[in-house]
């Protein structure tokens, strides 16, 4: 009678037709089981746990080669350690640990952000840490090229140069040149700008790790064989090193011009930094009225003209008649022409302002004038205004969107040429470069750090105009509401400045200069062929790789 189950005797007795089936009391043991995902992901963890760690570590250390810290050195052997730990590595691996590098660099270079707030400080620096994670990804895979040092220099610039540009219009906070501007590799911006100096920075850094890899490797070999590639390593990290001392620097003046740069302070730092209406600009005109005094009563020389820094009109005196008399009455009162900061409303589009310097003349009053080109976005201007301000709550503390203007900022200060570049803009190349190149004799940074005073953000955007100083050759003028203020000579060095939060006057005669440096006249060819040559070494790499894979294959068959 049928039973459901398929039992026959040879099963009952214990036998299969192929031979005996084992019973439950003599079970063979089971298998062990796999361990579970969780033990998998920690397993994982844990294998690049010490090269993370060093990772992160020289991120700190790349981090206080800027200002305000400014152990430039740092700067070489942060490069040098991110080349020993992507060096042989696959790419994935090169991307996580390019990542932990970059996190903790970019979370201290910009915590002055958390004025902001640190989610802003977070989410910038995560953003700005991906193009490091690609090119750690490049340094991977091409560190086993030939010439490996050369492509990883390359790919530095290749990186900064995409930072610089995107997204929306890009944020070039971090390069290494603006670690080095007070070091041996200053003066060769002279010859190639902020990118040669990178590049120059990171292909000694990279010679120094190929000098620690010919060191430990070939250890079956003698010493001798060791010790000479290391030693060739070193040598061509210090030459690279030490080039820039024989660039020259050209400082000799054509003409010069006496100014005096006016910094009239802030009620206090931070977001709420403007105070009641009036407050500023009150605060500059009396400054500018007290030298007018020292000057009548011969305490001072009368300067040629006069800088007030950006926004030190807080009202938009075309539209306010008590921010206008008071702008007028200060400028009449020193009797030159006054460069002054101001806010402007646009005259046909509702909710958008210039952010202007205009040239204010003591008869003619106000004149030609230069709006700011790279406005900041969320800063001052919020990108898809409508669509964040419903999640990002804080967005409607900019409540105007500044609209950029279309033209550099040469302007006809009494009788000086002079280049207003204003604010961040000294960050990017393309608008120094630009006011130069249209005929600019000397720099003026009109600038407001109050809301990040006391932070270390002044000082590191005062080391990039020390940079454009020697880049270009000009004397840079930086005019801060709170500071700092500074002369920058045309060689880098900072000859006069008025500390954080004081209300001061700096009187100095600049030199005023027509020739152009070599960086002037290549202008950004260098930087795009560098990163060019970065991005070719990586398709080189990866068609090497392929060959290599090719070649395998073909001899197990």
């Amino acid at each position: 009678m049928p039973s459901g189950s398929d039992t026959t005797a040879a099963a009952v007795s214990g036998t299969a037709p192929d031979g005996p089936v084992p019973s439950a009391g003599t079970a063979e043991p089971a298998a062990p089981a796999r361990p579970g995902r969780a033990r998998r992901l920690a397993a994982l963890a844990r294998r690049p746990a010490p090269r993370t760690g060093l990772a992160v570590v020289c991120g700190v250390a790349l981090a206080l080669a800027f200002p305000p810290y400014d152990l430039w050195p740092l700067s070489l052997l942060a490069v040098a350690a991110l080349s020993l730990l992507t060096h042989g590595r696959t790419a994935r691996q090169g991307a996580w640990t390019g990542l932990a590098f970059a996190v903790p660099f970019f979370l201290i270079l910009l915590k002055w952000l958390h004025v902001v707030g640190w989610d802003a400080v977070v989410g910038l620096s995560i953003a700005e840490a991906l193009f490091v994670t690609l090119m750690g990804v490049g340094l991977a895979v091409t560190s086993r090229l030939p010439a490996w040092p050369l492509w990883a220099a390359c790919l530095w610039v290749a990186q900064e140069w995409a930072r610089d540009r995107v997204p929306l219009g890009g944020f070039p906070w971090g390069r290494l040149a603006f670690a080095n501007t007070g070091s041996p590799f200053t003066p060769l911006a002279a010859l190639g700008g902020a990118p040669l100096v990178t590049f120059a920075v990171a292909l000694s850094g990279a010679l120094l790790a190929a000098c620690v890899l010919a060191l430990r490797g070939r250890r079956g070999s003698g010493a001798l064989r060791r010790v000479v590639p290391a030693l060739e390593a070193f040598g061509l990290a210090a030459a690279v090193a030490v080039a820039g001392l024989f660039v020259p620097v050209h400082t000799k003046a054509d003409d010069t011009v006496d100014i005096a740069v006016v910094q009239g302070n802030v009620q206090q730092p931070g977001m709420d930094f403007l105070g009641r209406p009036m407050k500023i600009l009150d605060n500059h005109a009396r400054a500018t009225e007290k030298l007018a005094e020292d000057i009548k009563a011969g305490r001072a020389k009368k300067p040629d003209l006069v800088i007030w820094p950006e926004n030190s009109s807080d009202l938009d005196p075309f539209q306010y008649p008590q921010a206008y008399d008071r702008i007028d009455e200060a400028v009449k009162a020193i009797g030159v022409p006054v460069l002054v900061g101001a806010l402007v409303d646009h005259p046909t589009k509702k909710g958008y302002v210039f952010n202007e310097g205009i040239v204010w003349d003591p008869k003619k009053g106000p004149g030609a004038s230069y709006t700011k080109q790279h406005p900041v976005p969320f800063g001052e201007y919020v990108p898809f205004r409508e669509q964040l301000s419903k999640i990002i709550t804080r967005l409607q503390r900019v409540p105007r969107d500044f609209y950029p203007g279309d033209h550099t900022g040469v302007l006809d200060v009494g009788p000086a040429k002079l280049g207003d570049v204003i604010c961040f803009e000294v960050a990017y190349d393309e608008i120094v470069h630009d006011t130069v190149d249209a005929g600019a004799r000397a720099l003026v940074i009109q600038t407001n750090n109050a809301t990040y005073g006391r932070t270390g953000q002044p000082e590191q955007q005062l080391a990039m105009s020390k940079l454009r100083a020697v880049e270009h050759g000009r004397a840079v003028v930086t005019a801060a509401t709170s500071g700092i203020s500074a002369v920058v000579s045309p060689d880098g060095r900072i000859v006069h400045r008025i500390p954080e939060f004081t209300q001061g006057v700096v009187s100095a005669r600049i030199p005023l200069r027509d020739e152009t440096t070599l960086a002037d006249r290549v202008g950004a060819t260098p930087e795009w062929v560098i990163a060019i040559v970065g991005l070719m070494s990586c398709a080189a790499a990866v068609v090497a790789g392929r060959r290599g894979r090719t070649k395998d294959e073909k001899g197990q068959q």
